[in-house]
């Protein structure tokens, strides 16, 4: 059970956050317990949500490469909630085929051929584990693949972000609305005697 009140979306009248709750709505089919979450402090929120929306939209990753850094990025750091999220992105809003998804849960970069994305996430998983260690042959490497320094600049803050929205859905414990499917796979969860499977839990559309 999360540690601070899920705020009741029904209860949202500020403009600025309900129109980021219709964003949300169009990527995940819902508004998740995440957003609930952070608008215990509304401020913040509409700032900072406002700001993942244009590292999401307005630098020089797609915003399917963006998801898989997320996906990447919150399995690292063992964050069900949050690598829950960004594969409902890839399947639901990007329609990436299911079994492809599941495969980038299992295993993880080895899974991606496409020498772009893979140059990015082994980039963004360096930076995520062990920032001081970067090296210069890595970020030229990006500049290999296409990215100015706007871009170098854009991956580094995705991985940043992706890490802030794992530690805030760990410290307290958000309550999880996903698939199951997804922490079964990356995570190996099972369900509990007497805990309520989740699956679907918000109505989205199955997608195979």
């Amino acid at each position: 059970m999360a540690r601070v009140k899920i705020v009741d979306p029904r209860l949202v009248t500020d403009p600025t956050a309900l129109e980021l709750f219709d964003w949300v709505t169009d990527a995940e089919g819902a508004v998740p317990n995440h957003f609930l979450v952070e608008m215990n402090f509304p401020e913040y929120f509409k700032a900072k949500l406002g700001a993942s929306r244009v590292l999401w939209d307005a630098g020089e990753l797609t915003m399917e490469e963006v998801q898989h850094v997320g996906v990447i990025v919150s399995r690292a750091n063992n964050c069900e909630y949050c690598t829950a999220a960004f594969c409902t992105i890839l399947n639901y809003a990007l329609d990436k085929d299911q079994g492809y998804v599941t495969q980038l849960l299992e295993q993880g970069v080895d899974v991606v051929d496409d020498h772009r994305l893979r140059t990015l996430l082994e980039f963004a998983l360096k930076a995520n584990d062990d920032p001081r260690g970067v090296t210069d042959a890595e970020v030229d490497a990006l500049r290999g693949i296409g990215l100015t320094d706007k871009g170098i600049v854009q991956l580094v803050h995705l991985v940043s972000d992706f890490a802030s929205y794992n530690r805030l859905n760990q410290v307290l414990r958000t309550d999880y609305d996903y698939r199951d499917l997804w922490r079964q796979v990356g995570f190996g969860w099972v369900q509990g005697e007497g805990e309520a499977a989740g699956d679907n839990t918000r109505g989205l559309p199955e997608k195979t």
